[in-house]
């Protein structure tokens, strides 16, 4: 019997791999494979490349204890595919199914060059289009998806493999030396460690100690009580699926709720960008925003220099470790859109290339929301940066732990600076209005 190939993407694990499942099933033989692209590569965080590289090690290890290894490549992923394909006389292909052109792309190319392709679900709880509206092709809005997501009746989680045991005469091949250095953007100083036992090991600190007081917690900014498993969803080290029923079986409370309704919300944005792949470049909702070129605010924005304390805090927090609390991403982004009027493309970016969890449908979907060109059904929605800092840091704490010019600045006055006799040595006037 032929073995199977098993294309890993962003599925970087064993654990609920139906994929990966299915293929140990299938035959006697399976060849795990990963695929490194330079093309990709290149435009890529280096947090990421950091994060990817520490992942396909994990990924390498955990297959290696079952018997199999993982195979790892540098080039075109439907060239490498072909070669190994012949010369094992693989005449499949197992793969996660994802929402990107990319990830189409790929699949109609190993298509064409005779293989079967089999893409199973893995990436979100949900599969994108599996829930849909009358006459519609996905939901515009949240809340009815959010019903229909809470009725899906959703497939069992899958244990990992036993074993898995790879073709003879396969050479697996080297991670990239360079992987975890390439990319783009800044390296953070305090990147999470990737791959898959970290992120299980997350997981359960998360259930154990963080989900019970995230629904009363979650947008304090000081308290850091998210939880911090965003890159290990985005690189698919957590099966999306596992982290729900997890939580849920935590019986957390309002906790539980709340957490659960945030991972709808990213199977939301993927069933957008399924079904409107160019999410990315071009506004989701049609209209005039008015937006303005302002190279010179865009850049004191990216550095994290307005003047404005809770946005600097949150843009150092982003250069500084490669994530950002998701309610100062909010606060960051309207600043930028609707203070500055600069357009939602150049933050998405600034974003994408330095975020760990940079992902194309939660990263674009969530800023044409924030700038009134996506799903937020309230476009024009005022945002006040200094009322959301006064109420979600109120006393300055997370303003001082990433704007060191502010420390000398007890509580609250830490948020407004300007107002002091004498402002602080090195930290800049506002560069637009703060609000009030």
């Amino acid at each position: 019997m032929s073995p199977t190939i098993v294309l890993f993407t962003q599925d970087l694990r064993v654990h609920d791999h139906p994929a990966l499942t299915a293929a140990v099933d299938a035959g006697e033989t399976v060849l795990p494979l990963f695929v490194v692209d330079p093309r990709i590569v290149r435009r890529s965080a280096r947090n990421r490349c950091g994060y990817l590289s520490e992942a396909l090690a994990g990924l390498r290890a955990a297959l290696r204890a079952r018997g199999g290894d993982l195979v790892v490549r540098e080039g075109d992923t439907a060239g490498h595919v072909r070669a190994l394909a012949e010369r094992t006389g693989a005449e499949a292909v197992f793969l996660t199914a994802g929402v990107s052109r990319l990830a189409a792309r790929r699949e109609d190319l190993l298509r064409r060059i005779g293989l079967s392709v089999r893409p199973f679900p893995g990436l979100t709880v949900v599969p994108p289009g599996e829930v849909t509206p009358a006459g519609a092709d996905h939901y515009r809005v949240f809340t009815p998806y959010w019903r229909a997501w809470a009725e899906y009746g959703r497939r069992a989680v899958l244990p990992a493999p036993r074993e898995v045991r790879l073709p003879e005469g396969v050479a697996p091949g080297a991670v990239p030396d360079g992987l975890a250095a390439a990319g783009i953007g800044t390296a953070a100083r305090d990147r999470l460690t990737g791959g898959e036992a970290a992120a299980r090991a997350r997981l359960d600190s998360w259930l154990d100690r963080g989900l019970v007081r995230y629904a009363r917690e979650r947008d304090r900014l000081p308290a850091a009580a998210t939880s911090h498993l965003s890159a290990d969803l985005r690189f698919g080290c957590l099966s999306a699926l596992e982290v729900t029923e997890a939580a849920e079986a935590a019986r957390a409370g309002a906790g539980t709720e709340e957490f659960v309704r945030q991972l709808a919300w990213r199977d939301f944005h993927h069933q957008v960008a399924r079904a409107f792949p160019e999410l990315p470049v071009r506004d989701y909702r049609s209209g005039d925003r008015g937006w303005r070129e302002d190279p010179d605010a865009l850049d004191a924005w990216r550095r994290g220099v307005t003047g404005v304390p809770i946005v600097d805090a949150g843009m150092r927090q982003l250069l500084g470790e490669g994530f950002m609390h998701n309610r100062a991403r909010m606060i960051t982004a309207a600043f930028l859109t609707r203070t500055l009027r600069v357009h939602w493309r150049a933050g998405a970016d600034h974003f994408h290339a330095h975020l760990v969890d940079g992902d194309v449908a939660d990263d674009y979907g969530n800023w044409q929301w924030i700038a009134g060109t996506g799903n937020d059904t309230r476009p024009n929605r005022a945002f006040n940066p200094l009322r959301q800092a006064r109420r979600f840091d109120p006393e300055g704490d997370y303003v001082r732990r990433h704007v060191p010019e502010l420390r000398g600045l007890p509580g609250r006055r830490a948020l407004t600076p300007w107002r002091e006799p004498e402002p602080p040595d090195g930290y800049p006037p506002p560069i637009a209005d703060p609000g009030r």
